[in-house]
């Protein structure tokens, strides 16, 4: 049985801006990834219906992303 687990974002009364400065999409056309101009990672659930939801917000990164990328296997 899969679990899904929502994410949960705590910041204080403004979040943070997220100004996209690069997009990809996985494979499997169910999450897409954004990069941010003040460097932050999210990641996004994009169901069968096109809604956009988000799964994480990955901070650490002290330049803007200006380019996004996936390993291969």
């Amino acid at each position: 049985m899969k679990v899904s687990v929502q994410a949960v974002a705590v910041w204080g009364k403004i979040a943070p801006s997220h100004s996209i400065t690069a997009v990809m999409i996985t494979d499997d056309q169910q999450t897409i990834v954004t990069g941010s101009q003040e460097g932050q990672i999210c990641l996004w659930d994009l169901s069968s219906e096109l809604k956009i939801s988000s799964k994480e917000i990955l901070f650490g990164h002290t330049a803007s992303i200006t380019c996004l990328a996936k390993a291969r296997e």
